[in-house]
């Protein structure tokens, strides 16, 4: 049967579906929810969309998210720089900086290794951490993946690579709860998985 609802209305439907988690459903929800708005807020919301291109970037140092060519925490001159943070997205980085418990600085991955999906070594920011971790004074690399199969599957991956000599290579503590997301515990268990982290 043909849709009878306006062409605008479905082709905007037919773009959240595209969201993560958003269903037929709730796309045809949203769409005529943001139809019943007034012009004045879906003409912001349109306007922060198209600045979300326009005005972030990715980080040159460390892969997280930026306005300018260096995020906010690697232009802290008051960030311990000899320990690194390595995690997977940067939703993680905005996890542990909600803690005020850690100091250091972050490398983003931008994923895990997943061979399931596809994913590889090559599509990862690895080549800049080992780069890192090479010509920088670091003397501590903190593994901050979640605890999954994926996950440790990159941690063994980032050991077998590393070859600093004296460098130390901690895992957060288990606290973190296995499958869990790191973007979504608290500040108590984040802080507590660091402050336990152990040696690998």
């Amino acid at each position: 049967m043909q849709s009878v609802l306006p062409k605008a209305v479905r082709e905007l439907t037919q773009e959240l579906t595209r969201l993560p988690g958003v269903g037929p459903k709730t796309a045809k929800r949203l769409a005529i929810y943001l139809l019943r708005q007034p012009y004045s807020s879906v003409s912001r919301l349109a306007g922060a969309l198209k600045d979300l291109h326009a005005n972030v970037r990715i980080c040159r140092t460390c892969f997280s998210l930026a306005e300018a060519e260096e995020c906010l925490i690697c232009k802290d001159s008051a960030r311990d720089r000899s320990v690194v943070c390595v995690v997977e997205e940067a939703l993680d980085v905005e996890a542990f900086e909600r803690t005020d418990v850690y100091t250091g600085v972050y490398h983003i991955l931008g994923g895990v290794l997943s061979p399931l999906e596809g994913v590889t070594h090559d599509q990862l920011n690895f080549k800049q951490l080992f780069a890192r971790l090479e010509n920088e004074a670091i003397k501590e690399l903190i593994i901050g993946l979640d605890h999954n199969m994926e996950s440790e599957v990159t941690a063994r991956y980032i050991l077998e690579n590393v070859s600093k000599d004296n460098l130390k290579v901690t895992r957060l503590a288990r606290g973190l709860p296995t499958g869990g997301d790191i973007e979504f515990a608290d500040s108590l268990t984040l802080s507590a998985a660091f402050q336990g982290r152990s040696r690998l």
